[in-house]
């Protein structure tokens, strides 16, 4: 019988989320595939600098013990088994847990990933994230333009940052505030606070997030926070929604339109998930940030 998935939490993570593979990009989509991989073989042996994903897999490795392993890591990658070696030498030299990989050879990853049974999908790939999302994983395409991190640096505490509508919960209400407004917006959820919003994206995810939570005492090892840009009289109908999942949120911001970034870098995340590129740009100069994109 082979290795179950399914009691654990699974996280796909491209190889250039992973590390710093900005330039090897630019090798490839300026000079073509073959002088991509002749680049890769001549280099396989130089180590890779950290991306903006790498925070987020380390700390969420420090999650396993030698009694339990809570979460797996795989790497999922469109590229081919030639080029990846220089990947995992890599991983082996930052000592990172990580012994399963799917390489796709240029071909999308989105078939692969209910095999895997995977929870999230980080990826620096618009397509890939966009048709995870369209098969209902949870997946957010990362900003590789980020702040500088200390691989070596110990993570005493997996921090992890969500915005609500479009992420957590679904876009019905942030649709009313496109086509009608701030005011219509505000209406609406005033008389629907008493009536859970719908899933999103991201509620699988946070549901399977709490119930590791669950398992341990005072000393959790994850933290979540909420930073929306709702604020009263609208944050009824969100503590309400999340009171009735049975969902624990650590830390909640409603904002009511003030800038994200400096709540997040306050908070420490390793990983922000928002909808937005007018969020997820700017804070991620201060924390690794993922966009997530709407449902096609």
């Amino acid at each position: 019988m082979g290795l179950a998935l399914d009691k654990t939490l699974v996280v796909g993570i491209s190889s250039r989320a992973l590390f710093d593979l900005e330039y090897e990009n630019s090798i490839f989509e300026s000079e073509g595939l073959d002088a991509y991989r002749q680049y890769q073989i001549e280099h396989e042996n130089d180590v890779l600098k950290p991306g903006a994903g790498f925070a987020v897999v380390k700390a969420l490795l420090r999650l396993n013990t030698d009694g339990q392993k809570l979460t797996e890591i795989i790497i999922m990658s469109r590229n081919t088994a030639d080029t990846s070696l220089r990947i995992f030498n890599s991983i082996e030299h930052y000592k990172l847990d990580i012994s399963r990989a799917a390489l796709a050879g240029g071909k999308s990853l989105a078939p692969y990933l209910p095999a895997f049974n995977t929870d999230l999908f980080l990826s620096a790939d618009n397509d890939d994230v966009q048709a995870a999302i369209n098969a209902n994983v949870a997946a957010g395409t990362i900003i590789t333009n980020h702040a500088y991190m200390n691989p070596y640096e110990e993570i005493s505490q997996l921090r992890i940052a969500f915005d609500g509508d479009a992420v957590l919960f679904s876009d019905d209400s942030e649709r009313i505030y496109k086509r009608d407004g701030m005011q219509a917006f505000l209406e609406h959820e005033r008389q629907n606070a008493r009536n859970p919003l719908a899933k999103g994206p991201f509620a699988k995810l946070l549901m399977t997030i709490s119930s590791i939570q669950k398992q341990y005492g005072d000393d959790v090892p994850i933290r979540t926070a909420l930073v929306t840009a709702r604020n009263a009289p609208a944050h009824e109908r969100v503590i309400r929604t999340l009171r009735e999942w049975d969902v624990r949120i650590d830390e909640a911001f409603f904002l009511g339109g003030v800038d994200k970034s400096e709540v997040l870098k306050a908070f420490g995340a390793h990983i922000f998930f928002d909808d937005q590129l007018l969020h997820t740009t700017p804070a991620s100069q201060f924390v690794p940030s993922a966009t997530v994109p709407y449902k096609s």
